[in-house]
C-alpha cells in the first residue's frame, strides 16, 4: 500500500517566490532539469522546492509515496534525498528511517532501521514510488546507511556512494556497490572506499586525546574538467561541520582515494553537491551550520566554484545579478 511522506502527515502549506536564503533545509540538492527549464531542490525531510531562476523559490510539496507494508512503515523519515535524471526517468535517491524498528545495537545504544533506497518517476515533481519490480532492499539489512548518491562511471556502470554510518561501525566509511542497469537493485557486496579517519583535516577529542573524526557525511563524486575524479563530504573539526575532499590516484571510483590536508569549503557549511546551472555555470549547493540554544539552524547556499584545472576550488558564495 503506497502512501505519503511522513511530512505529509502535517498540514504542508507551498508558498511562492520564497528567498532561497529564507528555507530552513538540511543537505539541499539542486536538479537543473533541461527539459523542464526548472530547478528542482529537495534534501532532508522529503519535500521539493522549484525554481526559475535559483534565487526564488516555490514550495515544498510533497512528492514521495512510499509502501506502508515495507520495511519503511507508514510514515518513515527522510534524510538526504536527491533527484537524479537517467535514461529518461527521475531517481529519488535517500535515506529512510523506520524508528520502530531496532536492527541491534552498538556501545548501549539501540540501532533503529536507517537504509539508503531509491524511488522512480516520470516527472521531476514526482509523485516517486518504489521501483516497479525492485528490490525491497537495496542494500543489507542489518547496516546502518545514509546519504546515498548516485554515480555512473566511464564504463556507464551505474553506482549508488553512501555512507556506513559511525554510530554501528565506530569509524564511518564511504562505500559503493553496483546498481542494476535499471537501478532496480543492487549487484553483488558494497566495498570501502575511504574511512573517516584518513582524514587529515577532521578532529575530535576523546578523554582528552585529539584524534581524527569517526564521522562521514554527505558523499557526492565529481570530475574536474581535466578529468580527475573526485569526491566532496562532510565531517567534523571538534564542533565545526567541515567539508573536505579525496580524489581518485587511479580515476577509477575504486580509487585508491587521498584526502587532501585541508577542507574545501568555509567552517560551518556541508553536505554538497555540484550542479550545473541552465547556462553552464558550476556551482555548489551547501547548507550552513549554526547551533542556537541547542537547534541546529541550516540554510542552504550557493558557493562559486573553478573545476577547469586538477582540483575543485571553491571561490566565495554566488551572487545574484
Amino acid at each position: 500500500m503506497l502512501n505519503g511522506s511522513a511530512s505529509a502527515q502535517r498540514r504542508i502549506v507551498p508558498r511562492k517566490h520564497m528567498p532561497l536564503d529564507s528555507i530552513r533545509l538540511s543537505d539541499p540538492f539542486i536538479l537543473a532539469d533541461s527539459i523542464t527549464h526548472m530547478y528542482y531542490m529537495t534534501g532532508t525531510g522529503g519535500l521539493l522546492w522549484k525554481s526559475k531562476d535559483l534565487q526564488y523559490w516555490d514550495g515544498p510539496f510533497v512528492v514521495t509515496h512510499t509502501d506502508s507494508s515495507s520495511w519503511m512503515g507508514p510514515h518513515p523519515m527522510i534524510w538526504a534525498a536527491e533527484i537524479h535524471y537517467y535514461k529518461g526517468k527521475y531517481y529519488y535517491f535517500a535515506t529512510f528511517t523506520n524508528a520502530k524498528k531496532v536492527i541491534g545495537h552498538f556501545n548501549g545504544n539501540a540501532l533503529v532501521r536507517r537504509a539508503c533506497h531509491i524511488l522512480v518517476s516520470d516527472d521531476p515533481e514526482g509523485p516517486y514510488k518504489p521501483v516497479p519490480s525492485g528490490d525491497s532492499v537495496y542494500l543489507p539489512a542489518n547496516l546502518s546507511t545514509l546519504d546515498a548518491t548516485f554515480w555512473v562511471d566511464k564504463l556507464g556502470d551505474p553506482w549508488m556512494i553512501y555512507c556506513h554510518e559511525w554510530v554501528q561501525n565506530n569509524n564511518g566509511t564511504v562505500d559503493k556497490i553496483r546498481l542494476k542497469p535499471d537501478l532496480s537493485g543492487t549487484v553483488g557486496q558494497p566495498t570501502t572506499l575511504f574511512k573517516a579517519s584518513e582524514s587529515p583535516w577532521s578532529r575530535e577529542k576523546i578523554n582528552g586525546k585529539i584524534q581524527a573524526n569517526r564521522v562521514t557525511d554527505g558523499p557526492y563524486v565529481f570530475r574536474t574538467q581535466t578529468g580527475r575524479l573526485g569526491i566532496i563530504w562532510t565531517s567534523w573539526v571538534y564542533n565545526v561541520y567541515t567539508q573536505g575532499v579525496a580524489y581518485s590516484k587511479s580515476g577509477k571510483l575504486s580509487g585508491p582515494w587521498k584526502q587532501q590536508v585541508k577542507p574545501v569549503t568555509p567552517p560551518n557549511y556541508g553536505h554538497g553537491m555540484l550542479f550545473k546551472t541552465l547556462n553552464g555555470q558550476t556551482l555548489m549547493a551547501v547548507h550552513s551550520h549554526k547551533d542556537v540554544n541547542g537547534h541546529y539552524i541550516r540554510i542552504p547556499h550557493l558557493f562559486s566554484v573553478d573545476m577547469t584545472g586538477d582540483s575543485l576550488v571553491v571561490k566565495g558564495q554566488y551572487r545574484f545579478k
